[in-house]
Parts: C-alpha cells; structure tokens; sequence
C-alpha cells in the first residue's frame, strides 16, 4: 500500500511513529483499519496554522482539513461536536451545526478546554483521537481530495489522510454542505 504524500513533505507510516502525534491520536491509529494508509509528516511548529502552513509547502486549501470544536446546550445537557471543513471554507456552525446539535446557540468551544479534552495541542487538533462521547462532522467535500492534510495532535507534524477514508473514522458523520 501507497502512503499518501505531497511533493514538498516527505511522509512516513504514521502507526510507525506515535512520538510524532499526541497520545490520544496514537491510540486512536493502533485501533482503526484505515491507519495503513496514513502517513505522518514532520512541519515547522511555526507553520503549523492552515495559512502558513499553506504557503510555506505549497499546499492548496482544498488539500487541507481544518477540525474545530463547537458546543452548545440543550437543557442543560452540553453538546459539544469537531467539524472537520475544507479549509477554503468555513463551518456553518451558526446553522447548520446548531441544528445537527439541536442546540439554541453553538459557538466555538473554549481552546482551554478543547486542549484538556482532547489531550492535543492548540493548532494541532484533529478528528482522530477526539473524546468519543464527542459528534465528529466531515465535511462532504474532503472526501474527494485523494490526500488531506489534518493536524496530529501536536503541532510539529501534520496527517496526511486519504479523503475517503475520513468517512471511515469512527463516529464520523459526513455532512453535505458542513462548509461555506
């Protein structure tokens, strides 16, 4: 099997090498069929944010999937949800989101909380590894992007994720139109 890469970044089998992403995204890898195909890369903290990360390896938007934590409540029950959105795009939390959640309000969950919860970095936060108690929405149109690039808990390295196999993670829900 192939790995999945991109010609300014040189992958390698990312269940080979869990000191590259967070504990929660190790884990997460040794127990999901679709691993084999997932390749692991090594970035420039400094670049980890979707831009500049962009920019620096040449990386079109539509090749990378920005995963951000939302919430709500609803009767005193919090929600909480990752959207995993093309990064040309923004979720539709305030729409969208809020009605998949069936909240009154959703707004982005507090970064503090999304780092303890998840055991992941800021700016490295990924779909894979998320509390399982968590709603994962992808994005429909990620799934056909033959690579995506995804954080991997930390940010000195990045995922590269065939777009199909997002589908397949556990708990996902693709969402037509998640992204505007």
């Amino acid at each position: 099997m192939t790995l999945p890469s991109l010609p300014s970044l040189s992958s390698l089998p990312a269940v080979e090498h869990p000191e590259l992403v967070a504990p929660p995204v190790a884990t997460a890898l040794a127990g999901w069929a679709g691993a084999a195909e997932v390749a692991v890369v090594d970035i420039d903290p400094d670049l980890a944010d979707t831009a500049a990360m962009s920019e620096a390896y040449g990386i079109p938007l539509t090749a990378s999937g920005n995963c951000v934590i939302v919430s709500g409540v609803r009767a005193g029950d919090e929600r909480i949800a990752a959207c995993v959105v093309r990064a040309d795009t923004r979720a539709d939390v305030n729409t969208l989101v809020r009605k998949l959640l069936d909240v009154r309000k959703c707004s982005f969950h507090p970064m503090d909380r999304a780092v303890e919860e998840t055991g992941m970095e800021h700016g490295g936060i990924t779909p894979l590894g998320l509390p399982p108690a968590w709603r994962l929405l992808v994005h429909d149109a990620l799934l056909d992007e033959p690579v995506v690039v995804v954080g991997s808990g930390v940010r000195r390295s990045k995922l590269l994720v065939p777009g199909r196999l997002l589908a397949d993670l556990p708990g996902a829900e693709v969402v037509d139109g998640l992204g505007r």
